[in-house]
């Protein structure tokens, strides 16, 4: 099987094909990730980062192009199987959060896996294994709406590792949150990284950001236009126990 967990090659995405108005948002992307890796994504508004996000999280299909996830061929799979590996193996983050405002944290993290179809108690036992880890354990009654912008990312955090999967697929995760509150968040992506042994993928707009991960891929105009390691790298420290606390209404 083959190291990359994203493989993708001459991937193309177009709208309105064949009329006077069509669109052509990605072109010939290549791109690959091996299992483990920290990646951003960086490009301003409009450069095609987040169709390919919508690519690499199966949310939407290439025009043409192959796109293989953990050894899949998306391209090939219907809806329903597509829905099924969303599940498995992508963990969404995103920058407004989606969480469901009628249900507190623990619902909210087990919700991914009564889809997966795990029972009952192993999913309350897995879900406040979790927000253990995002420093959320003393919230887990808590709705959204009784709850800081930190404070529901991390949750949403933990809702997105609900079913172990293979990537966390972070789409803006700090874009809604100030700077403290941010640098909060992605110290928790470096955690996972680093001691779950997870793959990250960053879509941002920020190079402050970027340089906090071992690669940087740059696209604009639909089109990857650099893609450097970062020599500089180096995982964020853990969270501080103050941090990890949930005390703070700001966080």
């Amino acid at each position: 099987m083959s190291n990359f967990i994203i493989d993708m090659t001459d991937i193309y995405k177009r709208y309105f094909i064949g009329r006077p108005n069509e669109l052509q948002i990605l072109n010939r992307i290549t791109l690959q990730v091996k299992k483990g890796e920290f990646v951003a994504i960086v490009g301003p508004s409009g450069s095609g980062k987040s169709t390919l996000m919508n690519i690499i999280g199966a949310l939407d299909k290439p025009t043409e192009g192959t796109y293989c996830l953990n050894g899949t061929d998306i391209g090939k799979l219907s809806d329903k199987e597509l829905s099924n590996i969303r599940n498995r193996e992508i963990g969404f983050v995103f920058q407004t959060f989606n969480l469901i405002p009628r249900a507190n944290a623990l619902k909210n993290v087990e919700l991914p896996m009564m889809y997966a179809g795990t029972s009952a108690r192993e999913r309350t036992a897995r879900a406040k294994e979790l927000l253990k880890l995002v420093g959320m354990e003393d919230r887990m009654t808590h709705k959204p709406n009784e709850l800081s912008g930190g404070q529901k990312q991390r949750v949403a955090i933990a809702r997105a590792m609900a079913n172990n999967p293979s990537i966390i697929l972070a789409d803006e995760p700090t874009g809604a949150l100030d700077s403290k509150t941010g640098r909060m968040v992605m110290d928790i992506f470096h955690k996972l990284h680093r001691e779950e042994g997870k793959t990250v993928v960053l879509i941002t707009h920020s190079p402050e950001l970027a340089s906090e991960t071992e690669r940087t891929i740059s696209i604009y105009d639909g089109a990857i236009t650099s893609d450097v390691q970062n020599p500089k790298y180096q995982s964020a420290a853990a969270p501080t126990e103050s941090d990890q606390s949930g005390e703070e209404v700001t966080a």
